[in-house]
């Protein structure tokens, strides 16, 4: 990645709090960019391997470079190594980089950097952050209904503080009127970004967020204060658990109503202890080679399952996939999920083959550029 003759790719950050609709939406930025005729390598981040993520992104055929154990200000020479793998894969004309979901200052510690290491090799686009409409209202304190702590809030309310665009994602999910006013609130509180509405799932309003950051270029204006104590308080509080499991029954079951039955089982787990989920998201793949998915997601221990994608025929068995995040002890969301599992839902037995649970350590950036005149100093010295 240090070749001045290289052509200059696209980098487009796409931020926002766990459950918001980012993968959805990188996928359609995604197919958008390659419609068009441009090469599109896809970086997912995650504290933990066995993502979900990557697992729908690659069934619908996009090229995915991994990210683990960390956020991208803490992994960014991984994030490096990263476009390093995709470039000598298909050598992307853009990189989409989805980020942990509870990960902020991403404009000082990634974007920046970026621009004053490698500015011969990318173009920085504008830090987009997609928020849910129903958890944004609630953290806004504009709707009733379950939320996260004050700690864990804190780290929401920096990663709107920080973004160029907010995108009010699930539009279709809203009314009208709901989503008029969480506008209204965020223009408020947020004065510096501007706002966007679309529906990422039925690919509505689309067109002109895409138009907006594949050519516009990150501010070099001075980033938030943020108390990195504080940051890492919140995170801490969330509990994060990975799983592969690998299920099988008798007969042909149905795929789908397995996940949701699992869903449901998992948050009555979890409810007897007043848990927020924060996000829930599954993968059954039956392993058939068509690449066909069920995905489940449930973003809110109130909110109802969404069954994402279907598996088109009954199966006899296949590898599950659960990402769950919730403010929670990990051990909590350990038991729960082995419980849930053990209950052997529709007839179907689960042997659990790689499970991770824990907490997000203090994020420690590598970098970390807080103003355009620090940024200039930087590259004078590099």
């Amino acid at each position: 990645m240090t070749d001045s003759a290289a052509p200059t790719a696209r980098y487009i950050m796409i931020g926002g709090f766990l459950g918001a609709g980012k993968t959805t939406a990188v996928a359609r930025l995604g197919r958008y960019l390659i419609d068009r005729g441009l090469r599109v390598g896809l970086i997912a981040n995650d504290q933990s391997s066995g993502l979900v993520d990557t697992a729908i992104l690659r069934s619908q055929g996009f090229d995915v470079a991994e990210i683990a154990g960390g956020c991208l200000c803490c992994r960014f020479n991984s994030l490096v190594e990263a476009a390093n793998q995709l470039t000598a894969q298909t050598r992307p004309d853009v990189f989409i980089a989805e980020p942990v979901g509870s990960c902020t200052d991403l404009v000082a510690t990634v974007s920046y950097p970026l621009r004053r290491i490698y500015g011969n090799r990318f173009s920085i686009a504008p830090l987009s952050v997609l928020v849910d409409p129903k958890r944004c209202a609630r953290v806004l304190g504009i709707a009733e209904g379950r939320s996260f702590s004050d700690k864990v809030v804190y780290v929401y309310r920096k990663q709107l503080e920080e973004a160029e665009v907010i995108v009010i994602n699930k539009c279709d999910a809203i009314d009208e009127p709901q989503r008029v006013a969480l506008n209204e609130a965020l223009q408020q509180s947020f004065p510096r970004a501007r706002i966007v509405s679309v529906s990422a799932r039925e690919a509505t309003g689309l067109e002109a967020w895409f138009e907006k950051i594949v050519v516009a270029e990150c501010h070099s204006a001075a980033t938030m204060p943020i108390d990195y104590d504080a940051y890492g308080a919140g995170e801490a509080l969330l509990g994060w658990l990975n799983a592969t499991v690998r299920v099988s029954a008798e007969e042909p079951f149905d795929g789908n109503a397995f996940l949701l039955q699992l869903t449901d089982r998992l948050r009555n787990y979890l409810d007897t202890s007043a848990s927020e989920i924060a996000h829930l998201k599954m993968t059954l793949d039956s392993g058939d080679g068509a690449g066909n998915l069920s995905v489940v997601s449930l973003v809110g221990s109130d909110s109802t399952p969404d069954l994402r994608e279907s598996l088109l025929d009954r199966i006899n068995g296949g590898e599950l996939i659960v990402n769950l995040r919730a403010e929670a002890a990990p051990e909590l969301l350990k038991n729960a999920t082995i419980a849930a599992l053990g209950e052997r839902v529709a007839g179907v037995a689960a042997k659990v083959t790689h499970m991770e649970c824990f907490r997000p350590e203090k994020p420690t950036p590598t970098h970390r550029i807080t103003t355009p005149e620090l940024e200039n100093e930087a590259a004078g010295k590099t």
